[in-house]
């Protein structure tokens, strides 16, 4: 039976739902509050069922904004800490990039420095190819002029990462309903009362919406606009935006043995990004694919045993309010990936690596991608609305930020975090926007 009343309703039972409810159970009970029998997640499906269970599944601080490295670092840290409980393997980032990036990377690296992230940063197009070829003997790639290194970070498995943080939570008395469908939201005087739910009303005192793709609904019942004005720097000027796009995700899997992407060493190797500006040619028939600055990152799966990355995602053009979000992910033939991103992805990995020179026969053609619901200036809100909403809006940036939740936990009980100030809501109207990089990626 679903409680008629919670103290605290967390929708959505991805990384940031369970990661709250985990980390504010455990904050509640140290300062003699209780644990988190007041405390109870809601899911229309499971745990799991969302983005956070389809995710890649990397973990990197490599962001060209300050705010994103902080609360990256503070992150990677969190996964440090369970790393059996969150499937979570420490390999490192590589960065690989072309002179039209070097500034950018550098920039990174200098930052990274300043707060004590452990990275190498390589320079020049001979040391960068004599460093990557250290690594990989079979490393091919014109045109690369900077590596940066991250020594931490790497990479989780989607799903046990997820049934990882329910069971910490539920350790700590978090009720998880799955199954749950919500409909809508009560409010009385600008307050959220009650969550409506397939199930009945649950009455409660603080809402968090950690709802991933969906947020686009629950923002509607939280009487909140579909279209903001965007501030010029200094709250000049303005935009019309929409507040939600919708990109469609490109990610698939390559059918090898994992152990067929080790490095020099028979080690597992970096989780591995490329931007390139060279021309990228199909590796089947030799045709010019673009001229334009592209990218690629891959990983070796042992999960799943295979080869697992992706490309920049494409945005869905259609309004925010057009799109059909269920079925998701891989369920949905809409906005899973076709044969352009197959092409496109193993082409970049022959580009890169001789072994994966005409292996564009072994991707494997199951059903995979699916949609994030990105904000105007592509980076998370994370702030509180109708005075009790706490509203977690990664902008798809969400699976590696498992230490999000920690920091919202505080938040809850009256602890503003500085981590998270560079991304309330109010920077659209003030125009103190992240700086934006010259990847190709929207989240870099």
């Amino acid at each position: 039976m679903v409680p008629t009343h919670s103290r605290y309703v967390v929708i959505g039972a991805g990384v940031h739902g369970l990661s709250t409810a985990w980390h504010l159970a455990r904050q509640r009970r140290a300062r003699g509050l209780g644990g988190g029998e007041d405390i109870l997640v809601l899911d229309k499906s499971g745990v799991g069922a969302g983005a956070s269970g389809i995710a890649c599944g990397t973990v990197r601080n490599n962001y060209f904004q300050p705010a994103m490295r902080e609360l990256m670092a503070h992150s990677v840290s969190v996964w440090e800490s369970d790393p059996e409980a969150f499937s979570y393997h420490p390999v490192g980032f590589l960065q690989i990039a072309p002179e039209a990036m070097s500034a950018d990377v550098a920039k990174i690296f200098s930052e990274q420095k300043a707060i004590g992230y452990p990275s190498v940063l390589v320079e020049g197009e001979h040391d960068c190819n004599r460093y990557l070829t250290d690594m990989f003997e079979d490393w091919q790639a014109p045109g690369i002029t900077t590596v940066l290194h991250e020594k931490k970070g790497g990479y989780a498995n989607n799903i046990r990462a997820v049934r990882g943080l329910a069971a910490k939570a539920e350790a700590q008395g978090v009720r998880i309903a799955a199954g749950v469908r919500v409909t809508g939201l009560r409010m009385s005087g600008g307050t959220v009362t009650s969550v409506e739910t397939d199930h009945g009303t649950i009455e409660c005192d603080q809402l968090v919406v950690a709802a991933g793709p969906w947020i686009r609904d629950v923002w509607a019942w939280l009487d909140l606009p579909e279209r903001i004005t965007v501030a010029e720097p200094g709250g000049t000027g303005g935009t019309d935006r929409p507040m939600w796009t919708y990109w469609a995700l490109q990610e698939g899997t390559l059918g090898i043995e994992p152990t067929e992407f080790t490095d020099n060493r028979g080690g597992m190797p970096p989780v591995t990004h490329v931007d390139s500006d060279a021309p990228l040619y199909d590796d089947m028939t030799g045709d010019l694919i673009t001229d334009r600055l592209w990218g690629i990152y891959y990983k070796p799966d042992f999960n799943f045993a295979g080869l697992q990355g992706g490309a920049s995602p494409n945005v869905v053009d259609k309004p925010a309010a057009d799109i059909a979000v269920d079925p998701y992910g891989p369920a949905s033939p809409e906005f899973t990936v076709q044969e352009d991103f197959v092409r496109m992805w193993t082409s970049g990995l022959a580009h890169c690596h001789k072994r994966f020179q005409g292996k564009r026969h072994l991707y494997r053609h199951d059903p995979s991608g699916g949609i994030g619901a990105f904000t105007p200036d592509s980076f998370p809100v994370f702030d509180v609305f109708r005075q009790n909403a706490y509203v977690i809006a990664d902008s798809n940036h969400g699976f590696k930020m498992i230490g999000v939740g920690a920091l919202v936990a505080k938040e809850l009980l009256g602890e503003q975090q500085a981590l998270l100030a560079p991304f309330r809501f109010g920077r659209y109207s003030t125009g103190d926007l992240h700086p934006v990089s010259n990847s190709p990626f929207p989240w870099s």
